[in-house]
């Protein structure tokens, strides 16, 4: 009977079965995984937000707060940062749509004034009539459908910001529990080794946002002074524009300053040259000199990994990647300094 055992053919359906089912499982857990990818960037980006916002929040409570009251504070804070910022863009932006509205009636009559500009420029490409073409029949329809179309990411981009802010206050007013939670999952045995590593991780985190805070600053005082000594309109909004967009990696600072070397042209063209030449400087000397070293002393990472690490972030996730490179390379270093280094040298 055991010769007859051995000689019987195995069956290779339980095998073929077992691996088709478990392709298709991964394969639908893929699919959803991917169609939940935008909530998955939204939570990843709140996390890191809750993170980098832990050492305001651990400084409160040394002072004697409770954590809840400490959020709260927080959160006037920035309600305080944002209405400030508010009282700097209302009244330019009223003061030039007011301007434009006043300027639409005078710029029609150029438009039929042949000896003006604008008549001059309507008698060559007859703007009046392609205007009127492009508001009749489907052009009307395909105006409004991207009108809609801008109406609705204008909506869903507010409805991201009101997102990200409930779950970042959520994550903050819940830390220590969610940490506490998510160390239960580790062994015993090595709990302290991996609570010492997550903490450490945290805090060159919560570094790294903060030397991004202070560089942005920095791009946003000399963006200040130099419009203040060439008498470009708007020099505190302007700088605080340039803070803000600062603050985006790879691109932010470039588009901060390509739109504040046009508003300079409300001054000269060579104001507006001069205006790009020092952004190109100071984008140069803020990528190799500042952010570098500011990062080094904040997260002691190698200029060329913080450099290397944004650029290849943001290449793979966009500016969810770029924010979360740097701290993903401290995590990676310490990993590989804490436990991967020590077992090598144990064999």
């Amino acid at each position: 009977m055991s010769e007859l055992g051995r000689g019987r053919p195995r069956s290779w359906f339980p095998i073929g079965f077992g691996l088709a089912l478990g392709a298709m499982l991964a394969y639908l857990l893929v699919r959803e995984v991917l169609r939940l990818s935008s909530l998955l960037t939204l939570v990843t980006l709140a996390l890191f937000l809750a993170i980098s916002l832990e050492p305001v929040i651990t400084w409160l409570i040394r002072r004697g707060l409770r954590r809840g009251w400490a959020v709260a504070a927080l959160v006037l804070l920035l309600l305080g940062l944002v209405a400030g910022f508010t009282a700097l863009v209302v009244p330019p932006l009223s003061h030039e749509i007011s301007a434009l509205a006043k300027a639409i009636p005078n710029w029609l009559q150029q438009l039929h004034n042949h000896q003006s500009t604008l008549g001059r420029l309507e008698d060559h490409y007859h703007l009046i009539a392609r205007a009127r073409q492009a508001l009749s029949g489907g052009n009307a329809a395909t105006l409004a459908s991207d009108v809609l179309g801008a109406g609705r990411l204008v909506l869903n981009a507010l409805t991201a910001v009101v997102v990200v802010t409930m779950l970042t206050l959520y994550f903050l007013a819940g830390m220590p529990t969610i940490k506490a939670y998510g160390y239960r999952f580790v062994p015993a045995s090595r709990r302290e080794q991996v609570v010492a590593l997550v903490e450490e991780i945290l805090t060159r985190t919560g570094r790294f946002m903060l030397a991004n805070l202070a560089t942005s600053g920095i791009a946003g005082l000399a963006t200040f002074c130099w419009l203040e000594i060439w008498g470009v309109p708007y020099p505190a909004l302007l700088g605080v524009f340039v803070a803000l967009m600062d603050l985006v990696p790879v691109v932010g600072s470039t588009i901060g300053g390509v739109v504040v070397s046009l508003v300079a042209l409300v001054v000269s063209f060579p104001v507006a040259l001069g205006t790009a030449a020092f952004y190109v400087v100071f984008r140069l000397a803020e990528d190799y000199l500042i952010l570098p070293r500011a990062m080094k002393y904040a997260v002691s990472v190698h200029p060329v990994v913080t450099v290397l690490a944004v650029l290849a972030g943001g290449a793979l996730l966009g500016l969810v990647g770029a924010l979360v490179a740097v701290p993903v390379a401290v995590a990676l270093g310490l990993l590989l300094d804490e436990v991967v280094f020590p077992r090598l040298e144990r064999r």
